[in-house]
């Protein structure tokens, strides 16, 4: 399914060309299919489901397939979050220790829900926090965490991604702060999934989802084993129906992060759901890292000697910035373009200077660099259609 759609403002034959080279790409097996929406002023340009969701070419992706998101969970954490504040349920400047006791002492006492969402807390860049144990129950990982993690320095003092800690201890915030002592994966449901009306989306793999699913094929690319507490088998999290990892365990389609990334483009609402504020949007996109590199991104620019770039980060979102250097947003796009990614495979961006809104769920993960250049080269291809 491949629906190229004249727009003004796109040039037809761009758009047509960004299509053709996913398809080439899924053609060659350097992933196995993709979920591509290009829209500008809201208007959707290129909407189509491309190859299959396995190497063996055995089921044709469709355009409501369901995807394991990965870390852009993170980026309807961290909306969930802006808008506990704007509510004045806690603040940017609160401190974690004050929302959970359990996690008093050390210099972690110090970590404010500012120094969470810009991946400046000075907690350790963690994927598990112990060897075996399932990650699908939000009170035992938060309960692990508290017990065994220490800061490695300082918050404020560094930017470094943050794979797991940060949005686990942002979850239970907003579950401890609900004022109707709501379950996660129910806030989010509630607050975020049913104004949206984004009915392919779930915190857990939802049951009526189940079919529609594309279990993630890592390719080798995955860091640790996500393991669920049903015993599912290998990263048998992203199978779990009740999962709660504010972190990486949503399941989405392309139309859904489409409407949460138009929320986005239009400052906090859509069809007269208002999520956030349009103060709290500009602000979220604003750059908080300074020049810090992310150094989780620097080790991955050693690893091919690319030029180290600032982190770029907002309130939760990633930025593109200014430097020119491999980017995800590609080097064309606007310096206030923001979005959030998932490991390897799935991204969204939002161009507030240029309008435009851009969503990608693949399937067949890439490692880290490959996808930075994959990305990176569809986004310039998305930007040189804009007329």
């Amino acid at each position: 399914m491949t629906d190229v759609t004249e727009v003004p403002g796109l040039d037809v034959a761009r758009v047509q060309h960004l299509a053709d080279t996913i398809r080439a790409d899924t053609e060659r097996g350097h992933y196995w299919g993709a979920r591509i929406l290009l829209a500008r002023h809201g208007r959707l340009a290129l909407d189509a489901a491309i190859g299959y969701a396995d190497r063996e070419r055995t089921r044709k992706l469709e355009s409501d397939s369901v995807f394991s998101i990965f870390s852009m969970t993170k980026a309807m954490t961290n909306v969930l979050t802006l808008r506990a504040i704007e509510l004045g349920r806690f603040s940017l400047a609160h401190k974690v220790s004050e929302l959970i006791p359990e996690f008093r002492g050390g210099l972690r006492e110090h970590i404010t829900i500012f120094h969470l969402l810009t991946h400046m807390s000075g907690l350790p860049m963690l994927f598990q926090l112990k060897p075996g144990m399932p990650i699908d129950i939000l009170a035992d990982m938060v309960r692990v965490a508290c017990e065994t993690v220490q800061s490695e320095e300082p918050p404020g003092q560094s930017c470094k991604y943050s794979p797991l800690l940060n949005h686990l201890l942002l979850g239970e915030i907003l579950r401890r702060t609900d004022p109707a002592g709501r379950r996660y994966r129910d806030i989010l449901r509630q607050d975020l999934f049913e104004p949206l009306k984004m009915t392919g989306s779930s915190l857990g793999l939802r049951k009526d989802l189940q079919a529609r699913h594309l279990f993630p094929d890592f390719r080798g690319h995955s860091p640790v084993n996500h393991i669920g507490s049903s015993g599912l088998g290998e990263n048998g999290a992203f199978r779990e129906e009740l999962a709660e990892m504010p972190w990486v365990g949503a399941v989405s389609t392309g139309p859904d992060i489409f409407r949460l990334a138009e929320m986005l483009r239009q400052l906090g609402s859509l069809e007269g759901a208002r999520i956030l504020s349009p103060t709290m949007v500009r602000k979220a996109r604003q750059c908080y890292t300074g020049d810090k590199p992310n150094e989780l991104y620097k080790t991955l620019a050693h690893k091919d000697q690319w030029e180290v770039s600032p982190g770029y980060i907002g309130l939760g979102f990633s930025l593109r910035g200014t430097r020119m250097t491999h980017h995800m947003f590609g080097t064309q796009t606007s310096p206030e373009t923001f979005g959030n990614y998932g490991a390897g495979s799935t991204l969204f961006w939002v161009d507030p200077e240029l309008d435009l809104t851009f969503v990608c769920l693949s399937t067949g993960l890439l490692s880290s660099n490959q996808n930075i250049v994959r990305f990176h080269r569809l986004a310039d291809i998305a930007v040189s259609a804009a007329c």
